[in-house]
């Protein structure tokens, strides 16, 4: 167990309440200024308890974004000063932000009038992450391909138009799109944006009756990048607005890189045009990092921490070995496995051993032997209910389609370790809120009724063991 692993230095660690400045100043200097200043800033500190804290930010976006990106980030740099805290909790507080905004606005009067609606509106969150360049971007055989093309599109000597990057989650995508990004914004006017963002301001110019200035905004850049293009799927207005965008933009020769999690024709719910207009270019894919790769990731992050943290980082060449052979899923995941080991060695002064990291990554490791996916997830469902995804994805509440829909969702809760967010995003954009009553009702009627524990034993047989159709 954890606990057994203090030893007497753990006594240096800090008691005392936790300066949430330092906090900040931590993430500041561990994700970069630009992140900073666009999600963390947002946080404000309101209390600490026994073994967690209350953090609030303005809107449910913002604590969605920040806990499906951020979350673990925040909380190894809480724990580096106090241990005792093991997980963080938002609330959302619009009043409090709302006052600190009119008194920011009042100090700032003068400077309020020359603010345009596009630098309000949409260039906050047009951030280039300076750390993310192709000069820190390790490359190896399975995202060779993707980094030579991003790197040609850079240079200007690429005549494909647009350049499609797709690949899992945590590959480089977005590392590889922010240092396009960060090499054209010399010379070009660059928008970097979501497609999650992409289709927040389109709204929000809808409501605002702004269009004709989302328009001109959106078509008179000379390099549009927008990253997990995925997220558009099922949004009908949007894909329109977006599929003149994209011609527009190609007419006057603008510079079009996009990145997804699939390939073109393997997107859901997005129309065929624009699915064409993306076969039309380039299309590269990142695939899961080879051993070699693994090994420099590991390598370069442990050397990058010993710069950052001098004479307090110690791991061992055999955890180094170990999680490069056994963290295989994601760049994202090798990482976060160095930051907890990292943080392990930090928090109790000591080089841990092998043991202890199985303990500390056990969640990781065991991921990594199940493969479970939520497309499988969601196909072997439709299957054993004997429905189409499509149906199951839909809108539709009918009684057959909700106890799939619902079974799918508590299937990809226990088995994955997707946040709530990222889950509701898998199906169809729904709201987290949705996913958290689908786990509860499939909870209640397995008390209830042994048919539902008998369909989803049988189903997570098949997801885990690869069971035939015929043993279900």
């Amino acid at each position: 167990m954890i606990n057994s692993f203090t030893n007497k230095n753990s006594t240096n660690l800090k008691s005392e309440k936790i300066d949430w400045n330092l906090i900040q100043i931590e993430m500041k200097n561990k994700l970069g200024l630009d992140i900073y200043e666009s999600w963390l800033k947002k946080i404000m500190f309101v209390e600490e308890f026994q073994n967690y804290i209350l953090l609030a930010v303005p809107t449910r976006f913002i604590r969605d974004w920040i806990t499906s990106r951020y979350l673990d980030q925040i909380l190894q740099s809480v724990k580096s000063y106090k241990r005792e805290i093991i997980r963080i909790e938002f609330k959302i507080d619009t009043e409090s932000f709302k006052n600190q905004k009119k008194e920011d606005n009042f100090t700032s009067q003068d400077t309020k009038e020359n603010i345009s609606f596009i630098k309000d509106s949409y260039l906050q969150y047009n951030r280039i992450d300076s750390n993310k360049t192709f000069e820190n971007f390790i490359t190896g055989s399975s995202n060779r391909l993707a980094y030579e093309a991003s790197l040609k599109v850079s240079e200007n000597i690429s005549n494909y138009n647009p350049l499609y990057v797709y690949g899992g989650v945590g590959m480089g995508k977005t590392h590889l799109l922010n240092s396009i990004g960060f090499e054209l914004k010399k010379t070009n006017k660059v928008m970097f944006i979501s497609a999650e963002r992409f289709m927040y301001q389109f709204v929000k110019s809808i409501k605002a009756n702004e269009m004709v200035k989302f328009k001109e905004y959106f078509r008179n850049t000379d390099v549009l990048l927008i990253d997990d293009i995925q997220f558009m799927n099922g949004k009908e207005a949007m894909q329109e607005e977006f599929f003149h965008t994209f011609n527009a933009l190609l007419e006057k020769g603008s510079k079009i890189i996009i990145s997804a999690d699939r390939a073109p024709n393997k997107l859901s719910r997005i129309q065929e045009r624009i699915k064409s207009r993306f076969s039309g270019g380039l299309v590269v894919d990142i695939q899961r990092p080879e051993y070699d790769l693994r090994k420099k990731i590991v390598s370069k992050k442990i050397e990058e921490l010993n710069q950052l943290y001098p004479d307090q980082i110690k791991i061992s060449k055999e955890i180094e070995d170990f999680i490069s052979n056994e963290i295989t899923t994601s760049i994202r995941e090798i990482v976060g496995a160095i930051n907890r080991a990292v943080s392990f060695s930090r928090i109790y002064n000591k080089i841990p051993n092998l043991a202890e990291i199985k303990v500390v990554l056990k969640d990781l490791l065991n991921l990594n032997e199940n493969k479970v996916t939520i497309d499988l997830i969601q196909t072997l469902v439709c299957k054993f209910f004997k429905i189409s995804k499509n149906e199951m994805l839909s809108s539709r509440r009918s009684r057959y389609l909700v106890r799939p829909r619902q079974t799918a969702i508590y299937l990809t809760k226990i088995l994955t370790s997707k946040s709530l967010p990222e889950i509701g995003r898998e199906f169809s954009n729904r709201d987290h809120t949705t996913i958290i009553h689908s786990v509860k009702t499939i909870e209640k009627l397995k008390e209830k009724d042994p048919q539902i524990v008998e369909n989803i034993n049988k189903l997570k047989n098949q997801i885990l063991y690869n069971t035939s159709e015929n043993e279900i």
